[in-house]
């Protein structure tokens, strides 16, 4: 298979962009159909986010406010930073350990598609499921919590925490690029209820401890969730600017953490 691997990828294989466009969307039709199929995953990204949001934001303090803030609005911007970044994770990191695990990347090295169509279904992948995370969290908010958004709003909402999904989608891949096939759930879970917790997704921000809030300030989660909290009207004010320079830079340093993981693989494969 590494001869014929290596031979099919030194071979310039002509293709109209039109073609190309067709094996990037059939690819990224599957690979979503794939995980819609896989029940723990769909479970997993779509429930948590809109139960925790049910439970914290509708039942428990609907009529409470955070710094002027109601509750649900409040609640629809970490809670959906917290489910883009769930989904973002495990529909990149534990579907590329599970295909590395079974071989299924030597496949796709050694067929003619454009190398770069694998991995970009992973990220249509998680846009799209973050996509959907997010409007279940606003029709929620709206049907039920007494949420008040301009339509603009929303759509800046929306379009924040897509572009905010990218970097979680880079940390996915270096994840799954290190972890094992059967261990990529747990890597994910030890980084990701972590990180939620410490940059103030569950708890708000103002009411995390001391140390905590420090610590926060470091934390990607926390720059795309007072992005989002600067759009419904809340957060700290802080320069928007800042937090997109530091997903950018964590976006960067994930996708070189991951190319030294593609190099690794590459080198035991055909080195």
């Amino acid at each position: 298979m590494s001869t014929a691997s290596l031979a099919l990828s030194n071979t310039a294989i002509q293709r109209t962009p039109a073609h190309t466009l067709a094996i990037y969307a059939k690819e990224a039709k599957y690979e979503f159909l794939k995980n819609l199929r896989l029940r723990v995953y769909t479970a997993s990204v779509i429930s948590f986010p809109l139960m925790f949001y049910v439970l914290f934001g509708l039942v428990l303090n609907a009529k409470e406010r955070i710094a002027g803030m109601g509750v649900p609005t409040y609640l629809i911007a970490t809670y959906g930073t917290f489910g883009v970044m769930g989904a973002s994770l495990f529909g990149t990191a534990s579907g590329l350990a599970s295909d590395r695990g079974l071989g299924w990347l030597q496949v796709k090295r050694a067929s003619p598609m454009p190398p770069f169509a694998y991995f970009a279904a992973k990220v249509i992948l998680s846009l799209i499921f973050s996509t959907i995370v997010v409007s279940l969290l606003l029709v929620l908010g709206i049907g039920f919590g007494g949420v008040r958004m301009p339509v603009l709003d929303m759509a800046r909402l929306m379009g924040t925490l897509m572009a905010g999904s990218l970097p979680f989608s880079a940390m996915g891949l270096a994840i799954g690029y290190f972890a094992g096939p059967n261990s990529a759930p747990a890597a994910i879970n030890l980084i990701y209820l972590p990180l939620s917790f410490c940059s103030g997704l569950w708890v708000p921000y103002i009411f995390l401890p001391k140390l905590v809030q420090k610590i926060a300030l470091a934390l990607p989660p926390y720059h795309l969730s007072q992005l989002a909290l600067g759009v419904v009207g809340a957060g700290r004010h802080e320069p928007a600017i800042t937090h997109w320079e530091v997903l950018f830079g964590f976006t960067l340093i994930c996708l070189g953490v991951a190319r030294i993981g593609f190099q690794r693989d590459q080198g035991k494969l055909y080195g």
